[in-house]
């Protein structure tokens, strides 16, 4: 057995090459591998491919472009009109009422701007010694060092000491606790970042009231307020962000993955009127940030298509309907004992493992029954793509309760 030149990433350096599924073909919810075997992807990929697989608008819309010009750089005095109209459609979108857009390529890139914007806004306003950046238990926000250094989930935090100075992470879902810190440190904090849903650590919707919590507390207490919407962002909750679904507006918004569907790395930060009018003030400013292929021409005429495509089909109309198959089906399983919890929201779910019944044996089963989804500790999450049929997801559910067994 040999092992690859590909070196993957969140998986074993020593395994062969042989044991990885190698992925050549998909249409709608379904992929193909290169035996010629069929899978319902029940986690659209990796939290992003909303419009689902094969869709030509997407390839013609990428190569109308690279034919016109493929990339050229955004520093300085240059610009293209796919990232100029872009950034105007997402602003279009988003809960702001004046904001603008910065690009890049990742979540990870994303969650290392906005940390560095909330940073330099206070800069900007004279309050240089805001540079405490708060997070939460539970949180993934990414693996540069910026957003291991918010990680509440240990494990992706091992082994890469010493994080970014002055960053804290909090209990998940307490907002005393929050408010304690943001106590201890009178005058200190720059940034709250939380994700409105947390993902990767098995699908938590907030509680009850929490999210507009922060955001009194962030007010009271002179701090940004970052919701990381990489995840939940373009669709995923019903509507374009989670801000909108829960009713709070917070001062910078992350966003990746649903914005191109995944058919081009794309990423970015909405940046809202508190952020943007501190870093406008002085005509002589210069931002120095930015990534080679921030405002990349081919993946902004790539979201664009895949946004007209999400609103042409009324794709965000769909994830009620998501909902309440895949939620209701999660639940009845948990209603017979055969897991220990449903959670979830829009199209976002997690089944809670029972005591003694490993998540990564389950995943392994649902995979030979023909579905993919995603095995964390503890929890089997889920994230279809929003083209989804009822069928499909009834067989995600079936293949679970197969999965599991009597």
């Amino acid at each position: 057995m040999t092992i690859g030149a590909f070196l993957h990433p969140f998986a074993p350096p020593a395994r062969p090459r042989d044991e990885f599924v190698t992925i050549v073909e998909g249409r709608g919810a379904v992929v193909t591998d290169d035996r010629g075997r069929s899978y319902i992807d029940a986690m659209a990929s990796l939290w992003y491919c909303n419009v689902g697989y094969g869709r030509r608008e997407l390839v013609e819309a990428i190569t109308a472009q690279a034919e016109r010009i493929a990339g050229f750089h955004t520093f300085t005095s240059f610009t293209n009109e796919p990232a100029e109209t872009l950034a105007e459609r997402i602003v279009d979108l988003s809960p702001f009422d004046e904001a603008r857009v910065f690009l890049c390529q990742s979540g990870s890139e994303a969650v290392d701007t906005a940390m560095k914007l909330a940073r330099v806004a206070h800069v900007r306003r004279g309050r240089p010694h805001r540079r405490i950046l708060v997070s939460r238990g539970r949180g993934y926000h990414g693996v540069n060092y910026g957003g291991t250094s918010l990680s509440g989930i240990p494990v992706n935090r091992e082994g890469f000491e010493p994080f970014v100075e002055a960053t804290v992470v909090v209990d998940p879902d307490d907002p005393g606790k929050l408010e304690a810190t943001l106590e201890a440190y009178p005058g200190e904090v720059a940034a709250v970042i939380v994700e409105p849903v947390q993902g990767a650590s098995g699908v938590w919707p907030p509680p009850e009231g929490y999210l507009a919590a922060v955001r009194e507390l962030c007010d009271a207490h002179g701090a940004f307020l970052v919701f990381d919407e990489v995840i939940t962002g373009f669709g995923r909750l019903g509507t374009w962000f989670a801000a909108q679904r829960y009713g709070v507006t917070p001062d910078m918004i992350t966003f990746a993955k649903a914005v191109t569907s995944g058919y081009v790395p794309l990423a970015g930060v909405i940046v809202g009127p508190s952020v943007r009018r501190a870093l406008e003030e002085d005509d002589d400013f210069v931002l120095r940030h930015g990534y080679t292929y921030s405002g990349h021409p081919l993946a902004a005429a790539c979201a664009l298509a895949n946004l007209d495509l999400i609103e042409r089909e009324g794709l965000l109309d769909r994830v009620p309907g998501i909902e309440t198959r895949l939620g209701g089906g999660l639940r009845d399983l948990a209603d017979e004992g055969r897991i220990a919890a449903a959670r979830g929201v829009g199209g976002m779910w997690a089944a809670a493992m029972p005591d003694g019944v490993a998540e990564t044996q389950v995943a392994a089963r649902m995979l030979e029954r023909g579905v993919i989804a995603r095995p964390v500790p503890g929890t089997i999450v889920f994230c279809p793509p929003l083209v989804i049929t009822d069928a499909e997801l009834d067989r995600v559910v079936d293949a679970l309760a197969t999965a599991l067994g009597t």
